[in-house]
């Protein structure tokens, strides 16, 4: 059933269903196992980002802001005074963003999430709109994405032999990928694309990582 997941609705990263946890495929263990994290303590959202079980810049910031809103809500179940739930709330934004420093899209994602928030005053309503941007996050990146793939595409043919360097696929993002986007869009549209990954380090990013995505979307 999880392998079904990932090849047909290529979701690699979201919610749980009771929205208390961030679920999503461990690309560390890829491409010889296919492991699902369902994380909500706050060392464990942190360590995923530290050690490339997410990575990929548009994915860690949906991550990051999933993160921000689990944390936060299992806060707010403890029914804190307004004051010291942003106090907690700006504490785990910071530990976050310190997982990965250049990482432009954790900051941003933070930062838009804390901004989002800034003017409510109470519990419940930051809560609700925690979860109101993590998800809008989430949309607009396949959006982008998607159009991306859509823009791309009109520089290419059927049939073309495409290198992608790295990996900018469908796990660095939530759906599409950026720079392989027009490919993903032209396997829809039947271009039988030939691609050639290369870029394989510091972890197999090429190999591993781009190989194995392309080949379970077929």
């Amino acid at each position: 059933m999880e392998e079904t997941r990932w090849k047909e609705k290529n979701q690699y990263l979201g919610l749980t269903e009771d929205g208390r946890r961030v679920r999503l495929l461990d690309q560390s263990q890829l491409p010889n196992r296919e492991v699902w994290l369902e994380l909500e303590e706050q060392e464990e959202l942190a360590e995923a980002i530290r050690t490339l079980r997410v990575r990929g810049a548009p994915a860690i910031g949906v991550f990051a802001a999933y993160a921000l809103y689990v944390l936060a809500r299992r806060l707010a179940d403890r029914a804190p005074v307004e004051a010291a739930f942003r106090t907690r709330l700006r504490e785990w934004a910071a530990g976050l963003a310190a997982t990965r420093p250049t990482a432009v899209n954790l900051r941003w994602a933070l930062e838009r999430m804390e901004g989002a928030v800034a003017e409510l005053d109470t519990v419940d309503g930051i809560r609700a709109k925690l979860l109101q941007e993590s998800e809008d996050i989430h949309d607009e990146d396949i959006r982008v994405c998607r159009k991306i793939g859509e823009y791309g595409l009109e520089l290419v043919k059927p049939g073309w032999g495409l290198l992608t360097h790295c990996n900018a696929g469908q796990l660095a993002t939530v759906k599409y990928g950026t720079a392989t986007a027009p490919i993903y869009l032209g396997q829809e549209r039947g271009y039988h694309f030939k691609v050639f990954a290369d870029e394989t380090r510091p972890l197999l990013q090429g190999a591993r990582l781009t190989a194995s995505e392309l080949h379970a979307a077929g």
